[in-house]
């Protein structure tokens, strides 16, 4: 998914939960270089909706101990990466108690300041670069806090199609809606991508939308400066006049509110669409109206929303052609299956990860691996391609003989070791002296016997055909 944080190395697994006392307590006193007591400019201007309504003390809910209790347990399983000010989430737990009070009196002065975001590039798929920005821990927490507060406000209202960062849905769900608009012989799809989508949005056009159902005028602030907080680039505070760094808890549900908009334009206009945060499809029935469909939403996006659309990456074409959140949709029956481009990457990746020249031990190289294996599966186990499953499996096992082969080196050792294994001595040796590559050896007779897949699932290595069985409600009637 497109909004993941950065992961350190030295994540805080197995760290005692601290439970913390967000009540009323005396102020403390606090570094002069922490507090912030200086007000900021109002998030926009000259705006009616930022009138204050008698009941929108929204900013109590956010500070309420319960709702703090639930955004820190959030926060904490992310296990995020430290933000600007280096702070990891084992360090804010005891940094917290005692300066939490006076941070909470600035949230209800209106008064707090949120600091600017680290920047973290990562590369895309399709090529170029990701631009990410980690809060830290403390602006995260705060973050969340303000999202959980105002979820309830806003996804009651969002569109149905609608399926990204939405509580009780998931990019399954959103490949299940596709398929089913498919068979409905919806035969064009209209591939809208949006160029820098995070980093373009108008906090003008963003922040009136907001304020529609959102009247208190602090947490309307608050959320403007978290806008225009700025990211630390090299050490070098840049400010953003626009976009909505992707890295924070507030950020998908800003997006969502922002694109509401269109998916209340596509329902008025009556066309099947599927939407996960700013990644669409629309489908329709011929090839003009897929034209014709392509330059209204264009010109809703640009003149409306003031997005930018890449016309270079947005596509018309056959429904049978589609691919959408790494899932294909193939034969008369409509079949997800993995798409061709993440289906390579995951080769690619396997293949790095079961390099025979790493360094690594083997109990770490099948650590790693597992985890890999494990998230891909849980994600494309939607996928209906059971041959596919078993064959990646018996591929992944013979990567594995090849770096146990490699591992044991010399030609004693080998002798040794496929002896050990129950291989006969004239057969161990014949192997152990072949010059032949080890990728051609990880498939003889002697590694198989040595090496059979009872013996590589003791060692721990996950079964994708397993792993695939196990799903199998994930794919319900897809």
């Amino acid at each position: 998914m497109k909004n993941r944080e950065e992961r350190p190395t030295n994540l805080d697994r197995g760290a005692t939960q601290q439970v913390f006392d967000f009540g009323d307590e005396a102020e403390p006193t606090l570094p002069a270089n922490f507090l912030r007591p200086e007000a900021t400019d109002p998030a926009f201007a000259d705006t009616p909706s930022l009138s204050v309504s008698p009941d929108a003390d929204l900013m109590t809910q956010v500070v309420d101990p319960r709702n703090l209790e639930q955004a820190w347990r959030r926060v904490k399983r992310n296990r995020g990466a430290p933000g600007p000010d280096g702070m990891t989430i084992r360090e804010f737990e005891s940094w917290c108690p005692e300066h939490w009070p006076a941070i909470q009196q600035q949230l209800l002065d209106g008064t707090y300041r949120p600091a600017p975001v680290r920047r973290k590039t990562i590369p895309k798929d399709g090529g170029g670069e990701r631009l990410l920005g980690i809060p830290n821990v403390l602006d995260r927490f705060i973050q969340q806090a303000i999202a959980q507060v105002l979820t309830p406000i806003f996804d009651p209202d969002f569109s149905e199609s609608s399926f990204g960062f939405r509580p009780g849905r998931s990019a399954q769900g959103a490949a299940k809606r596709v398929q089913q608009i498919i068979r409905q012989r919806h035969a064009h799809c209209i591939d809208v991508d949006l160029s820098k989508f995070f980093d373009r949005v108008q906090h003008d056009v963003l922040m009136s939308r907001v304020s529609r159902k959102v009247h208190d005028v602090c947490l309307l602030r608050l959320i403007g400066r978290y806008l225009r907080a700025g990211v630390l680039v090299e050490g070098v505070i840049q400010s953003t006049d626009e976009g909505s760094p992707q890295g924070g808890p507030l950020s998908p549900l800003l997006s969502n509110i922002l694109l509401d908009d269109l998916d209340k334009e596509l329902e008025r206009r009556r066309l099947k669409f599927v939407r996960y945060a700013d990644d669409f499809v629309i489908f329709v029935r011929s090839e003009r109206s897929a034209q014709r469909v392509f330059s209204s939403v264009q010109r809703y996006l640009t003149q409306v929303l003031k997005l930018v659309v890449n016309e270079q990456k947005s596509s018309v074409g056959l429904s049978r052609d589609c691919e959408y959140l790494g899932f294909a949709f193939t034969g008369k029956r409509v079949t997800i299956t993995v798409s061709p481009k993440k289906l390579k990457a995951f080769k690619r990746r396997i293949k790095e990860l079961t390099g025979r020249s790493r360094g690594i031990s083997m109990q770490r190289r099948l650590t790693e691996l597992n985890r890999y294996v494990r998230g891909w599966i849980g994600y494309f186990g939607l996928a209906q391609q059971f041959d596919l499953f078993v064959n990646l499996d018996g591929w992944i096992r013979r990567r594995i003989r090849m770096c146990y082969w490699k591992q044991w080196r010399r030609p004693r050792t080998k002798v040794r070791n496929l002896v050990r294994l129950g291989v006969p001595l004239k057969m161990a040796i014949l192997h152990a002296i072949s010059r032949k590559s080890y990728w051609r050896l990880s498939r003889t007779p002697a590694t198989r016997i040595a090496m059979p897949n009872k013996w590589l699932a003791n060692l721990g290595l996950l079964s994708l055909k397993q792993l695939w069985c196990d799903l199998a409600p994930l794919r319900g009637t897809a």
